[in-house]
C-alpha cells in the first residue's frame, strides 16, 4: 500500500532538504511496509537515483554476516559463546567468544593493522590473521561498548574454516538467493552510483576508488539498491523461517550492549544496531565506504522500514542515519497502523475458564481472561499485560514481561476448585483477605 499523499510530501520533503544541506549528488530514501516498497523518494541528478540503482551500503553488511553466524549456530556448527580459537585454532586474541564478536564487546581495537581497508584493497584471509596481536585487543570484554571492523573480518573467517565456502559463495547461496536479492553483489553492477567526496571550498566532485575488500568484505563489502534492501529490511521485520527463526532474529535484536550511556538513545544486539526514538524501539544499521553512506531502519512490530543511500560521504555517519529514522518516525506518526479487529473466540474449557476473573496479591488487584489462541493474558490492574500459555494440566509457562518463562500453577482444592495461583512462588488468591 502507498503511502497517503500528504505523508508522501512531507518524505520527500525530508529527502529534498537532506540532499541540499548535505551536498549529495544523489539521494534514496525508500519506505517498506508489509514487505513491500510503498514510497521511493530521490533527490540529485549525479545519477538520477531510481529503485534498481547500486550504492555500497557499507557496514550493512554486517548484519547479513551476523545473520550467517546465527544460521550456523542453530545448525549446531558452532556456539555463541565459543572462543574464537575453537575455529581459528592458535590466534592470539583467541580467548574473544563469537558472541562478543557480534555484539562489539569483545574489546577487540576497530581496524586491522596496515592500509586503511575501506580505501586500499584489502589483504587475503591468512595475511589478515598473521597480523593479529594479543595487543589487538584494546579493552577487557564487556567493559565498554567499542566498535569493530576487524571483529566482522575474524567473523567472516570463522564462518568459512566452518563452512567450507568462501563468505560471498556463502552470503548468495544462503541468504541473497533465497530472499530474490538479486541486485545484491559483491561488486558493483551497472546501474550503480558512482562515489564522491565533495570539495569543502568550490564544491567540486571528486570520485572515490572502488575498492575490494578482501578478507575484510563480511564488514562492508557489499552493494545494494532500494528495492533489494527494503527486501532485507521486510527480513528484518518478518523472517523467513526457511531463512532463519523468527526466534533466532529476536535475540538477534535483544540488546547485548547499550551504546549511549548518558541518555540511552542506542544499543547493539547481535550484529543488529538499536535506536530509541521516543517510545520506539527501531533496529538496523548504518554503512559508509569512501563516497558512500547508507542507512537502515525497522520497526518490526509494524513492519515497517526505512532504507537510504546517498554517493557522498558529505551525508556520512549521523546524518544519513538521523535521516532515515526521522522519515520513519513521520511515517509511523502520520499512519498508525491499524489494530486488528476484534473477532469473538470459542468457549474455553471449563477447568481454564474457571481461573478467569479477579485475583489478589500482597494487596494488589490481578485480572485474568482467556484469549482467542487460548491463553491466559491479563497481570496487575493497569500494569504491563502478562501473558502464559498452557503446559501440561493446571501449569502454564510465561511468554512476557517480568513473568516470561516463569511458571504458573494452579492449586486447586479436594473439590477441583482453583483456590490460588502459584505465579513462581507468588501466590494470588481470590480475595484480599485471604491468606496465601
Amino acid at each position: 500500500m502507498s503511502l497517503l499523499p500528504e505523508t508522501a510530501r512531507q518524505v520527500d520533503l525530508l529527502v529534498a532538504r537532506a540532499q541540499a544541506e548535505g551536498r549529495g549528488p544523489s539521494l534514496a530514501l525508500g519506505v517498506v511496509r508489509d514487505g513491500h516498497l510503498a514510497h521511493l523518494a530521490v533527490a540529485g541528478e549525479t545519477p538520477r537515483p531510481d529503485g534498481d540503482l547500486q550504492y555500497r551500503v557499507g557496514s550493512i553488511t554486517k548484519t547479513m554476516t551476523a545473520v550467517l553466524v546465527m544460521q550456523q549456530r542453530d545448525a549446531g556448527r558452532l556456539a555463541l559463546d565459543d572462543p574464537l580459537d575453537a575455529h581459528l585454532p592458535g590466534t592470539p586474541v583467541g580467548s574473544l567468544t563469537v558472541r562478543r564478536l557480534l555484539g562489539h564487546v569483545s574489546g577487540l581495537q576497530r581496524e586491522p593493522d596496515g592500509e586503511w581497508w575501506e580505501r586500499a584493497g584489502g589483504t587475503d584471509l591468512d595475511t589478515l590473521l598473521a597480523g593479529l596481536t594479543p595487543d589487538k585487543i584494546a579493552h577487557p570484554p564487556h567493559f565498554v561498548y567499542h566498535y569493530s571492523n576487524l571483529a566482522y573480518g575474524l567473523l567472516g573467517a570463522v564462518l568459512e574454516r566452518i563452512t567450507g565456502t568462501p563468505w560471498a559463495d556463502l552470503l548468495t547461496e544462503r541468504l541473497l538467493t533465497p530472499l530474490g536479492m538479486r541486485r545484491t553483489t559483491y561488486h558493483p553492477t551497472e546501474p550503480y552510483a558512482r562515489g564522491y567526496v565533495v570539495h569543502p571550498w568550490h564544491e567540486t566532485l571528486r570520485e572515490e576508488p572502488l575498492t575490494d575488500s578482501g578478507a575484510m568484505a563480511a564488514a562492508g563489502q557489499l552493494w545494494s539498491t532500494v528495492e533489494d534492501l527494503g527486501r532485507w529490511a521486510a527480513f528484518l521485520a518478518d523472517p523467513d523461517p526457511a531463512v532463519l527463526s523468527p526466534a533466532t532474529l529476536a535475540e538477534m535484536c535483544a540488546p547485548v550492549v547499550i551504546n549511549d550511556l548518558d541518555s540511552w538513545t542506542g544499543g547493539h544486539g547481535l550484529g543488529i544496531e538499536l535506536y530509541r526514538v521516543g517510545d520506539r524501539v527501531y533496529v538496523g544499521h548504518g554503512g559508509s565506504m569512501p563516497g558512500y553512506v547508507a542507512g537502515l531502519a525497522v520497526h518490526r512490530p509494524t513492519r515497517t522500514a526505512v532504507v537510504n543511500f546517498a554517493n557522498s560521504y558529505g551525508l556520512r555517519g549521523h546524518h544519513i542515519g538521523a535521516l532515515g529514522r526521522e522519515a520513519l518516525t513521520l511515517v509511523l506518526d502520520a499512519e498508525p497502523a491499524a489494530p486488528a479487529p476484534w473477532r469473538p473466540a470459542d468457549p474455553p474449557a471449563a477447568d481454564v475458564a474457571a481461573l478467569t476473573g479477579r485475583w489478589w496479591w500482597m494487596g494488589g488487584e490481578y485480572e485474568l481472561r482467556v484469549d482467542a489462541a487460548g491463553d491466559l493474558v491479563g497481570g496487575l490492574v493497569g500494569k504491563p499485560l502478562l501473558r502464559f500459555t498452557p503446559e501440561g494440566p493446571d501449569r502454564w509457562r510465561g511468554r512476557s514481561g517480568s513473568q516470561d518463562g516463569e511458571i504458573l500453577t494452579v492449586v486447586r482444592d479436594d473439590s477441583g476448585t482453583p483456590v490460588a495461583l502459584d505465579m513462581a512462588t507468588f501466590v494470588l488468591t481470590r480475595s484480599p483477605d485471604q491468606a496465601p
